[in-house]
């Protein structure tokens, strides 16, 4: 992960560019150009090979994944929305009404629209590094709730931030959908956590989505779609640093290998070089042999005690949990005990 902090102040706070609908406050922390070389040149430098899964979310990369979504071996997206749609005002009346929302990793925002309905925030805060994509569905979002604030942020929530708000933020909530966290090593998770529960405070709570532990045919089918749609997304971040970097990627040289690694109880996700390939990188060379693996993301799976067990780590206690009738997925509320 980037070692540079992203600091988001209210003072920083841009006003609405042209562009922007009212009421959506647009704030820019992306990381610069010369973070991404850096983080790039490290992973690629490293044995074995790995880059970054938020180097996948530049603007194709969101769309690629949106697709993803609707596919029929990807059950998250659509088991956790059944999970929202069947619990919402339950999860409504823990979060708490008329507050502020902040949401990490906001994407296309499908699912914060449910909460937005039963929970009637003053301001939402959504947080994902994906520009364009952030911009589109602020403005989309301003549309369908006009009364509604909203502090668009785009940042990379896995180094620490500060909120984009003034004043007093007793009683805040946010909301990680999506099994994201599941995308962290469990250290890192906790870290993470940690740094949720200190932005919302003592008696703040997170709603949380966790993919939950299943057979092995279930999950890789869900990273391996028959129609290639997950191949894509996935060597889309060679096109990128192809563009980005002055990278001389050739995406024909490279397959997409998904597996379920039942040791660690996680799929991981690579791209193997089907030769020896000699890539140039912002200037650097590197070279895979043939079979050599770039390790691109890893997706930890939980059961509910683990998931709970990994929480009180980082200070939250565990208040109710929504599953599905299949137990594919979870939906945790935590609310924070100490930070």
């Amino acid at each position: 992960m980037m070692n540079t902090e992203a600091t988001l102040a209210p003072s920083n706070l841009h006003s609405p560019r042209p562009g922007v609908a009212p009421g959506v406050r647009f704030f820019d922390a992306h990381p610069t150009p010369d973070d991404l070389r850096a983080e790039v040149l490290a992973g690629l430098s490293s044995m074995p090979k790995r880059l970054s899964p938020k180097l996948l979310y530049d603007e194709r990369g969101s769309q690629l994944f949106d697709a993803i979504t609707e596919l029929p071996e990807y059950y998250p997206t659509r088991t956790e929305i059944g999970i929202l749609c069947d619990h919402g005002e339950e999860m409504a009346d823990l979060l708490g009404r008329g507050r502020v929302l902040l949401e990490l990793g906001s994407g296309s925002s499908l699912k914060i629209r449910i909460l937005l309905a039963a929970l009637e925030p003053e301001i939402y805060i959504p947080i994902d590094i994906s520009r364009e994509h952030l911009r589109a569905s602020a403005e989309s979002l301003a549309e369908h709730f006009p009364a509604l604030a909203i502090h668009a942020t785009c940042a990379d929530y896995s180094v620490p931030f500060e909120l984009p708000i003034e004043g007093d933020r007793e009683g805040l909530a946010a909301f990680f959908p999506g099994s994201s966290i599941g995308n962290f090593e469990p250290e890192e998770a906790r870290a993470l956590l940690g740094r949720v529960a200190k932005l919302i405070g003592v008696g703040g709570r997170l709603l949380v989505g966790i993919d939950l532990q299943k057979d092995r045919a279930t999950l890789e089918r869900a990273y391996d779609d028959d129609r290639g749609v997950t191949s894509a997304f996935i060597l889309n971040v060679l096109e990128r640093l192809n563009r980005e970097l002055m990278a001389d990627f050739d995406l024909k040289a490279f397959v997409h290998r998904s597996f379920y690694n039942d040791a660690l109880g996680r799929i991981e996700v690579h791209l193997e070089a089907l030769s020896e390939q000699r890539v140039q990188v912002a200037g650097e060379q590197f070279v895979l042999a043939a079979g050599e693996r770039i390790h691109v993301e890893n997706s930890y799976k939980y059961d509910i005690a683990g998931f709970h067990q990994l929480a009180a780590g980082a200070g939250f206690v565990p208040e109710r949990v929504w599953t599905d009738p299949h137990r594919l997925f979870s939906v945790h509320c935590l609310r924070v005990e100490a930070c």
